[in-house]
């Protein structure tokens, strides 16, 4: 049974059930016994590349911090990265929310950031390496992302490694098959409701299968190297830097991790191989290919400053089950706090109506100093292909947004619930063009501070994934934030 570092208190339960679930799975290695985050760390400076990781959605700045995040691709883009570039940034997050996106959106969008990427990089005369991040639980634009980075710029893509482990959310990855954690249960990916998403469903969590899925098998299963974890925890990096210099070129790669150091070998032995590798990952890999210590949680006090006596803000606008039981145990926990319902059947037959009153609702009761949770009614209307459910999707979204745009009264900060959800009131309703990961308030949970340009500078913007935390969560977030004080 392999040791697990200690770690702060809300991920220790996690942690332990994890044991308990990897022991019926069967005996595993003890972990490889040299530390290797200031070892990555310490590459990635010497050898100057900077990780440009293209984000499908807000929720991948989840494991970082003291990060910038480029929120909007836009005409100064190419020069905001060249600058960043020139000062020796580590790591840049480039928000592209194409989780959110259909393929042909999809491509455009990926296509043109790494096109002009390749132009920063010339210009700044500094090497990039591009990571595609993506969801731990399998859902989103995969090969298609890869592809079109692969086709702008194929030097970043000699190899593609799929790595969707993601610690802070008890996601893992076992002799190749992905689990994600549940009521202190390991539940293979496919079992869980993520994988009957409308627009992202999926039957394999074997990775291989899972690949040969969703590539329509054009990468047929026994094509793909997998890297197990017993080679990881009992022969190190070295091992791994071979099996991907032994790999074919354009090989997916798919590689084991069980916590954060099996990750960290996997890292060491990319940065070790001869082989360009494109990363297809969570937001875990983020965090130790970019060799960064864990932060202790955000404490509430300096992250949370006293802007004004107005109520608190919490949208709630994912629809996965999880973020119905942790909305449900809000409003349970916290009668206090007022709840808006945007109706969104009443929202696709008269959009103007409902946007009107649910602003008025959530505007009056900031501005009396009541905490205010502004959700999507939870029954899920689903269409008959995925191009209509995006419209759904888009159609909500564009709700949630022009109510934040019209909103005049700064709340004390804001939570937003959902990638999709967090994306759209970031840069479209507060006019976010470039932040600063400050930390996690919860871990999985990244609290970004806003600039100046924004529409309220100075508010602290919690980014809550739809997929992330037990239970009581969100309740936990609302209280760490000093909500309903």
């Amino acid at each position: 049974m392999s040791r697990i570092r200690k770690h702060r208190g809300p991920d220790d339960s996690m942690k332990r059930s994890l044991l308990k679930n990897i022991d019926e799975l069967g005996h595993l290695p003890e972990s490889w016994p040299e530390a290797l985050t200031e070892c990555n760390r310490n590459h990635l400076v010497e050898n100057g590349p900077t990780l440009v990781v293209l984000d499908d959605d807000p929720t991948g700045t989840q494991t970082v911090y003291d990060v910038p995040v480029l929120t909007q691709w836009d005409d100064h883009a190419v020069e905001t990265m060249v600058h960043l570039l020139q000062q020796y940034t580590p790591v840049v997050f480039v928000l592209t929310n194409t989780r959110a996106m259909n393929e042909e959106e999809t491509r455009s969008i990926n296509f043109r950031i790494v096109s002009q990427l390749k132009e920063v990089s010339e210009r700044a005369d500094r090497q990039i390496e591009i990571i595609s991040r993506s969801d731990s639980t399998l859902r989103g634009h995969f090969p298609l992302e890869t592809d079109v980075i692969a086709e702008a710029w194929p030097e970043q893509a000699d190899i593609v490694l799929v790595m969707p482990f993601f610690a802070e959310g008890g996601r893992v990855t076992i002799h190749g098959q992905h689990y994600v954690t549940e009521n202190d249960k390991l539940i293979p990916a496919h079992e869980t409701p993520f994988a009957h998403d409308a627009v992202f469903g999926f039957q394999n969590s074997w990775l291989p299968d899972w690949i040969e899925e969703k590539t329509a098998g054009d990468v047929k299963s026994d094509d793909v190297v997998l890297i197990p974890i017993g080679i990881i925890r009992e022969q190190g990096p070295s091992a791994v830097a071979a099996i991907l210099n032994a790999a074919a070129k354009n090989a997916v790669c798919v590689a084991d991790s069980v916590t954060d150091h099996d990750a960290e070998v996997v890292a060491a032995g990319v940065a070790r191989c001869d082989r360009v590798v494109l990363a297809r990952s969570a937001a875990s890999w983020v965090r130790v290919r970019a060799g960064l210590a864990k932060q202790d949680l955000l404490s509430p006090k300096p992250a949370f400053p006293e802007l004004n006596s107005h109520g608190g803000l919490v949208i709630v606008g994912s629809h996965v089950p999880k973020t119905t039981t942790q909305f449900k145990h809000l409003l349970y926990h916290r009668p206090t706090s007022v709840a808006v319902e945007v109706s969104v059947a009443d929202l696709l037959d008269d959009p103007e109506s409902v946007i009107s009153q649910s602003l008025e609702s959530v505007s009056s009761n900031i501005k009396k100093g009541r905490d205010v949770v502004l959700y999507t009614s939870r029954e899920l209307i689903v269409a008959d292909d995925d191009q209509s459910n995006l419209d759904i999707s888009k159609a909500v979204s564009a709700c949630l947004v022009e109510i934040v745009k019209q909103l005049s009264t700064c709340p004390r900060f804001l939570i937003a619930k959902g990638g999709i959800t967090s994306s759209d009131v970031a840069t479209k309703g507060l006019n976010i063009k470039q932040a600063v990961v400050a930390g996690s308030i919860l871990p999985g949970v990244p609290v970004w501070t806003l600039g100046s340009e924004s529409k309220f500078p100075g508010l602290s913007y919690i980014v809550f994934p739809g997929n992330v935390g037990g239970d009581n969560a969100l309740t936990m977030a609302v209280e760490r934030c000093g909500i309903n004080r």
